[in-house]
């Protein structure tokens, strides 16, 4: 099992065919009729390609079919393949997440359901905690991981015997304080953390403030909600509260980078606005931070030599006169933000990303 975040999508953008017979496949593990689904589509492909492609693909497909046919293993609820036969690549990823039934033969991955899903299943960790016990767990691509518990013995560390009330309160106090400084000495030196979105800290009372109080400024800005809720909730509804945040801070972030695109197009900072000028730009590796429409889809065509797009329907690039491909725009835009290493947001409808065609950069000069 691997959370969505563990996949390297950038490595997998530079992964290339010399043939078109890459194929990317993503299906839910544990539905048959989506298997059926995806071995149908494969029968159909393999009926309509050329025959000089037919070999490449059958060792393809070939290489995939244990992957394709194994059962799923605990948790798992989508699976993802990647496959050539000509460069004898096969990579297989099983998460705990569904996924819809995609199939494509290309000469590179196709890699848009995989950022979609990263961006709807954000990596984050949680930390339970009252005045007795923490317990850090990880969400990563819906998989909820227990990785750390600690606790104090207040009635055994402090017995009241003959001392005063009051006495008895300041001890109590001081060693609740001492429990939660190292639980975040132990948060602030955790390698879990490290690539996580963010973290959130719930449980019942004060406990919860008083450990960000102890924390770092650096992991207190990462906190990105305190909740109240009894330490013995169900793990289910710990997951699907502590996804409600996560989209939330995913929403927020996806505003503030539309908001400074628009400063940079109003201010005229470095900026592409549309998917010519952002395709261009990502090409000459110029784009710092790349937006995408979250539901963007568009056909185009793309000159395979040197990466431009024609103004017109065309039959051969006006520029090279190398061969036109027809592309789905925001895999191509995808593939290119990744290979250059440009940020990518995918924002949800906005009037002024739409007015733009859906598609918008930030440069770096």
């Amino acid at each position: 099992m691997i959370s969505a975040a563990d996949i390297d999508i950038r490595g997998l953008s530079k992964v290339g065919s010399p043939e078109e017979d890459l194929l990317s496949i993503y299906f839910k593990s544990r539905d048959r009729s989506d298997l059926e689904a995806v071995r149908s589509r494969l029968r159909i492909m393999n009926k309509a390609l050329p025959d000089g492609l037919a070999p490449a693909f059958e060792k393809s497909l070939s290489l995939s079919e244990a992957a394709l046919a194994s059962d799923p293993v605990k948790g798992e609820k989508g699976r993802m393949i990647f496959a050539s036969g000509s460069v004898g690549l096969l990579k297989v990823f099983r998460l705990g997440v569904e996924l819809e039934a995609v199939v494509v033969l290309d000469r590179s991955p196709f890699l848009l359901p995989l950022a979609r899903l990263r961006n709807d299943y954000e990596d984050y960790g949680l930390i339970m905690v009252d005045s007795r016990e923490a317990r850090l767990y990880l969400i990563r691509s819906d998989i909820l991981e227990e990785k750390s518990r600690s606790s104090i013995d207040l009635m055994n560390k402090h017995k009241k015997g003959g001392m005063s009330q009051m006495r008895f309160n300041r001890l109590r106090t001081g060693a609740i304080k001492s429990f939660l400084s190292t639980v975040a000495y132990d948060l602030s030196s955790s390698p879990d953390l490290e690539s996580i979105g963010g973290l959130i800290v719930a449980g019942p009372g004060q406990a919860k403030s008083m450990l960000v109080e102890e924390m770092t400024e650096s992991l207190r800005r990462r906190v990105m909600d305190l909740v109240d809720m009894p330490m013995d909730i169900d793990r289910r509804e710990l997951v699907k509260i502590g996804d409600g945040i996560s989209m939330e801070e995913e929403r927020t972030a996806a505003f503030a980078a539309l908001e400074d695109l628009k400063s940079a197009v109003l201010k005229g900072r470095p900026s592409a606005c549309g998917p010519k000028e952002a395709h261009l730009a990502l090409d000459e590796g110029r784009v710092s931070l790349l937006v995408l429409k979250n539901d963007f889809a568009m056909p185009g065509m793309v000159c395979k030599s040197c990466q431009i797009i024609p103004e017109i329907s065309q039959q051969s690039c006006p520029s090279c006169g190398g061969h036109l491909s027809q592309e789905n725009m925001a895999e191509e835009l995808l593939r290119l933000a990744q290979r250059t290493g440009a940020e990518v947001v995918l924002a949800d409808g906005d009037p002024f990303l739409e007015s733009i065609g859906g598609v918008g950069a930030i440069l770096r000069y």
